[in-house]
């Protein structure tokens, strides 16, 4: 049984554009970006976004699946953070 309304759905979606909206924004920034600060950051954005992304289609697509997907993604993007910073540390 779905107890979602037109309004969610479509605020789902709207939330969804405006994630991948965010995607590519971070996309360019990680390619373009003067130093590795910036593509560092921006590379914890994609994987936050992709993180919210597949939060969102869990709700929207009632897949309880992808919500253990995201809450792994997010457990490896924490360690990936802290491993590049403490090399980052290490190194200068």
């Amino acid at each position: 049984m779905r107890l979602q309304t037109p309004l969610i759905d479509f605020l789902l979606v709207v939330a969804l554009l405006l994630l991948l909206l965010s995607l590519v924004l971070g996309m360019i920034r990680a390619l373009k970006g003067p130093s590795l600060e910036d593509r560092l950051l921006s590379i914890l954005l994609l994987g936050t976004g992709g993180v919210a992304i597949l939060l969102l289609l869990s709700v929207s697509m009632q897949l309880t699946a992808l919500l253990d997907v995201g809450l792994v993604l997010v457990l490896l993007a924490a360690v990936a953070a802290a491993a590049m910073t403490r090399r980052e540390s290490d190194d200068g």
